[in-house]
């Protein structure tokens, strides 16, 4: 009757850890625009949920990207949101848009960090003026017309901090008779290619296509960042020191240093903690439907995923990361 009664136990436990595993789990992630980047990552998501709990579905909800999702999430208006590692900080900090410190927000996975700031100047213009690294357009005070990335986009954030940390501001490109002009992306390379600005400042993976196609129409240069403004601006930022190897563009000979951004799911504090479990599990476990998505996810580490350091994990996420040896 025991050996029974056993065996009748093990099998229900057995049922149970089953019917947990196979969870389903129907949530709304937090993303940018409709068809940017962050939608593929959204696909992803998904993905890897479905693989992991059958019948899932992860809901991608455009949003005016990182700094919206931080209030979303604080509100708890979406269960999953993307933010960038500086956007973290601002929050953190309480720093605009938000009127005080945001501590609610908890990382389930570091996703990419390899959006690095690209100080991109045509070559007729650096050889001009004398400009061969970022810091000497504050030594030159050269007529830069510049481009930034539109208002509130965080790479317009991070660029304008880095020309700061040179000992730049914004009204000093105008007083030398340049200007400074903001557009997406895109609009960048076409106004390059126009030849309607000298230089853009933006946040982008290597070799993304606008810049391809820039280079294309006009000779560019790809300026080198100091080690001094990498240290002081991912002290300030969160973000991280990066390396543009040699090569990467045609143009481009030599090493380049500078910063990246990096961008990480996030939740409210107050999930589940086996919803964050199973989260991160799901993340590590189907890591190939993540790195499907895009080319440049293609050689994603596993060890990326616990990288992130500007606020804590969920704790339900921690503990599967401990589990998988990840952390310590």
């Amino acid at each position: 009757m025991h050996v029974l009664r056993s065996l009748v136990l093990g099998a229900a436990l057995s049922l149970s850890a089953s019917v947990a595993s196979a969870q389903a789990y129907n949530m709304t992630l937090s993303g940018a625009s409709p068809s940017g980047f962050w939608t593929m990552i959204g696909v992803g998501v998904d993905s890897v949920m479905k693989a992991a709990h059958p019948g899932s579905t992860i809901t991608y909800q455009t949003s005016g990207g990182g700094l919206a999702n931080v209030g979303l999430l604080d509100q708890g208006k979406v269960e999953l949101g993307l933010a960038h590692d500086a956007e973290l900080r601002i929050a953190a900090d309480g720093g605009k848009p938000f009127s005080k410190p945001i501590r609610s927000l908890r990382a389930i996975a570091a996703l990419y960090d390899w959006a690095p700031m690209q100080m991109i100047v045509s070559k007729k213009f650096a050889d001009t003026h004398g400009i061969r690294t970022f810091e000497d357009i504050a030594a030159k005070k050269p007529p830069l017309r510049i481009a930034l990335n539109k208002r509130g986009n965080i790479t317009e954030y991070v660029a304008v901090k880095m020309l700061n940390a040179i000992g730049v501001d914004l009204k000093d490109i105008e007083k030398w008779g340049g200007a400074v002009i903001y557009a997406a992306s895109d609009e960048q390379g076409d106004l390059m290619k126009d030849k309607r600005i000298d230089m853009f400042a933006n946040g982008t993976f290597v070799r993304t296509n606008f810049i391809l196609q820039a280079g294309n129409s006009v000779e560019l240069v790809l300026l080198p960042v100091s080690e001094a403004v990498v240290k002081r601006v991912s002290s300030e930022l969160g973000v991280k020191p990066f390396l543009i190897k040699a090569g990467s563009y045609e143009w481009q000979p030599q090493d380049v240093t500078t910063v990246a951004l990096s961008a990480s799911l996030v939740v409210n504090e107050k999930m589940d903690d086996k919803i964050a479990y199973d989260l991160a599990r799901a993340l590590h476990q189907h890591l190939d439907k993540l790195r499907a998505v895009h080319g440049s996810f293609k050689s994603m580490p596993t060890e990326l995923l616990v990288s992130q350091n500007v606020i804590p994990y969920h704790k339900g996420a921690e503990k599967y990361y401990r589990e998988a040896g990840l952390i310590k």
